[in-house]
């Protein structure tokens, strides 16, 4: 054996160089001219979220753009009096570009009619949310109380919202708080029955920790209880946001002044159908946003109802 040969296999012995083929053997190397799996996984993960939003955009396009088109050809049809989509655009197209006109007492936009019912909702639903959640702990935790005030809770939680406004004009004597009550006897029972449930259904884990770390008082009740029944409490306050908004439009259709309800009523009065629809668009559209509304203050505070 050459000298040059000995010198070669001594600066590279045979441990060494198998141990660098063993360990480029196991390097990844990525297919002949592709990417590696990685990347192609990446990619197809990010077309399938294009897919998914695209999806998501369209298809609710596709279904409104097919609900219009059968409007429209409904519509046509000899002896049908409801306007169709063209003749709602050409006979409120003012109303439906300039919802914020204000031409005084109860001549006013869309918006300002949609406004004024927000601002009795927010009150009546108000009150129904502290005095349900509150109502909804009691009965939860006393059981004797849940049993001898949920027949009645039954009983006056099955009351049409319109069949309140009679009694509450009695009691109150105006519109304007008779409306609010309306709005309160109709939203507080989804908001009671579901607290009280989650309180009854939490697990009895909270309770065993919160004796062991002895937590009592306020802290007992804003570290365990609420967390704990917070997914039901929300599933109470959005269905109650719904019902508070079916009950103004309802009360306002008899009470009158600026409001949606009222807008309705005279616009039905007046034989204004197209201004009718453009309205349920309006009342449409906000009690979604309000159902939404409930639902992501739901899950910022970590209890998500869906």
């Amino acid at each position: 054996m050459s000298v040059l040969a000995l010198e070669s296999i001594r600066q590279n012995p045979p441990e060494t160089a198998s141990r660098d083929v063993s360990e480029h053997a196991t390097e990844t190397v990525p297919p002949k001219g592709g990417k590696p799996s990685s990347e192609v996984g990446e990619d197809k993960a990010r077309e399938e979220r294009i897919r998914e939003r695209t999806r998501a955009v369209v298809l609710p396009l596709a279904c409104v753009g097919l609900f219009l088109f059968l409007w429209q050809v409904y519509s046509q049809k000899e002896g049908v009096t409801l306007p169709g989509p063209a003749a709602v655009w050409r006979d409120s197209q003012q109303m439906i570009l300039h919802p914020w006109f204000d031409n005084g007492a109860n001549d006013k936009g869309l918006g300002w009619q949609v406004l004024a019912s927000l601002k009795r909702v927010a009150i009546g639903y108000g009150a129904a949310a502290i005095l349900g959640i509150i109502a909804g702990i009691l009965l939860g935790r006393m059981k004797l109380l849940h049993q001898g005030l949920d027949p009645l809770m039954q009983v006056f939680r099955t009351v049409p919202p319109l069949a309140w406004l009679p009694i509450s004009l009695a009691v109150f004597n105006q519109s304007e708080p008779a409306a609010i009550w309306v709005i309160f006897v109709t939203a507080i029972w989804p908001i009671v029955i579901n607290t009280s449930v989650g309180v009854m259904r939490m697990s009895k884990d909270f309770e065993n920790v919160a004796q062991v770390y002895e937590v009592k008082g306020t802290r007992y009740l804003l570290l365990v209880l609420l967390p704990a029944t917070a997914p039901y409490m929300f599933t109470g306050l959005r269905i109650a946001v719904g019902m508070a908004w079916l009950g103004i439009v309802a009360s306002e259709m008899l009470t009158g002044g600026v409001g949606i309800g009222f807008f309705i009523w005279d616009a039905w009065n007046s034989g204004r159908v197209s201004d009718i629809i453009v309205a349920l668009a309006w009342v449409g559209a906000t009690g979604l946003i309000l159902d939404r509304a409930v639902a992501l203050v739901a899950k910022a505070l970590g209890a998500q109802t869906d």
